[in-house]
């Protein structure tokens, strides 16, 4: 059952990965065909504006991703020298430590939206974005990292718990180095 959970949800973030990778490549154009037109005395104009607040929403929504296709850095220092159930017991708590973390963060930035929102503030640049219109999204990425962490960190406990910690392994994301060069 939690690895059909986790197939589940690597499909959806596979989806949101291609979206995000689509926003990021327009904006890749984007900034080309800017770069493109300086040369002849021409821009759009705000292309740095635009490209930072599409580095900022590819950021928070790429980190779901990223976590369910095993792509975080993690030290493996101590839990290279770890068997078993020492190994996944390890792997358990550093997923707890992680989802702790990004809920945190997703907090932390509700303030930041909610007054953005509540003020109609907006960018201190000749583009006046309004800001809530990059600050959700955001906001939205951080939160779906946060839950996206949470189910996963949840998964592991239940495989832990009833005596399948070596399956973690597999979603949790904490291959070893050593252990992909074999």
């Amino acid at each position: 059952m939690e690895l059909a959970l986790i197939n589940r949800l690597r499909k959806i973030n596979h989806t949101i990965a291609i979206v995000v990778g689509l926003v990021l490549l327009g904006m890749a154009a984007f900034v080309v065909a800017d770069i493109v037109l300086r040369q002849v005395h021409a821009s759009f104009g705000g292309s740095e504006e635009l490209a930072g607040y599409a580095m900022a929403l590819v950021s928070s929504w790429g980190m779901a991703f990223a976590l369910l296709e095993l792509g975080h850095i993690r030290i493996d220092l101590l839990r290279s020298r770890m068997q078993g159930t020492l190994r996944a017991l390890f792997d358990v708590f550093s997923m707890i430590i992680m989802s702790w973390v990004v809920v945190t963060i997703a907090i932390k930035c509700w303030p930041v939206v909610e007054r953005a929102v509540e003020n109609g503030s907006r960018a201190n640049t000749p583009l006046a974005t309004p800001l809530a219109w990059v600050q959700v999204p955001w906001f939205a990425g951080w939160v779906w990292f946060a839950i996206m962490a949470c189910l996963v960190t949840l998964a592991a406990i239940s495989l832990f718990v009833r005596g399948r910690g070596s399956e973690t392994e597999t979603f949790i994301g904490a291959f070893a180095e050593l252990d992909t060069l074999k």
